[in-house]
């Protein structure tokens, strides 16, 4: 009898952090990533968190390569289902909930339809839309979408490394190679059947029904959500919700800003983080 694998497992959850504590910070990667893109901020977090990190079906950091169905995963539904599946396999409830990109919108659609796991939903260069129509600025119009779906399709490994130029600040190369590194580790008709999914998302009519307080946190110069995203969020998302920006450039705040980002959290969760060593003062 082959016992099933259960989906924690299947994809890689670790839970890290102080096990006496009685609030979670859950972590969620983006396109094209792995957990690993969170390895800046988790040891701070750690001081005074449960943290739970995981690697999203799609990751080249997955062994099951089964996992991936691009059916299934052609909407952010099934991602949202399988968010609620973990935390209640995990059985945690009033998370705070970190989403990356794509994973944003995915918290979104998961706190509707379960508010009972989330407390707050931190939205890290998160977009309901990508693409610009006559009274919403996405950031890009179709004719780039079709040419990065045609780029993909033509030279996964290439586009790779063209695209995490321009996602990431140049500024850190290290962190452009990271990026490239875990989009190569992705397999390409993993890349397509998801760039797919996530650039001709729709996600607008989900925001008024979102009542779990969110914060927006986006760098002032970024290709794939800009700054005019986030205040359309803010303003239609149903519940409190702020907008932080963090000044720098690229997608990726928790590589190549992770101390501002770190400040950002901070002061959302009531805490001071030093930035010599990864410990947390608490704030009264």
């Amino acid at each position: 009898m082959v016992l099933e694998k259960s989906l924690s497992s299947a994809i890689n959850t670790k839970i890290m952090g102080s096990s006496g504590s009685e609030e979670t910070i859950v972590l969620a990667h983006g396109y094209g990533t792995d957990q690993s893109v969170w390895d800046k901020i988790v040891p701070y977090l750690a001081e005074h968190y449960r943290v739970v990190v995981f690697d999203w079906p799609f990751s080249g950091a997955v062994n099951n390569k089964d996992l991936f169905d691009p059916s299934k995963y052609s909407s952010y539904d099934a991602f949202a289902n399988d968010l609620i599946a973990l935390l209640d396999e995990l059985n945690l409830k009033s998370t705070v909930f970190v989403g990356h990109s794509m994973s944003g919108m995915i918290g979104c659609i998961a706190s509707i339809n379960r508010p009972d796991l989330f407390k707050t939903l931190i939205l890290v260069g998160a977009s309901p839309r990508y693409i610009n129509t006559e009274d919403y600025e996405g950031g890009l119009e179709m004719s780039d979408i079709t040419q990065i779906i045609s780029a993909i399709e033509s030279d996964y490994h290439n586009w790779a490394a063209y695209f995490a130029s321009l996602a990431v600040d140049a500024n850190d190369p290290l962190s452009v190679d990271k990026f490239v590194k875990c989009l190569r580790r992705m397999r390409p008709e993993v890349g397509l059947a998801l760039a797919k999914t996530v650039f001709y998302s729709d996600q607008r009519d989900v925001l008024d029904q979102v009542s779990t307080p969110c914060t927006i946190i986006n760098t002032s110069s970024d290709i794939v959500a800009p700054n005019s995203v986030a205040f359309y969020m803010q303003k239609k998302i149903k519940g409190k919700s702020t907008v932080e920006i963090i000044n720098t450039n690229g997608h990726f705040p928790q590589l190549t800003a992770h101390l501002e980002l770190l400040d950002v959290l901070g002061k959302v969760l009531g805490l001071k983080f030093d930035h010599q060593d990864p410990y947390i003062i608490g704030v009264n």
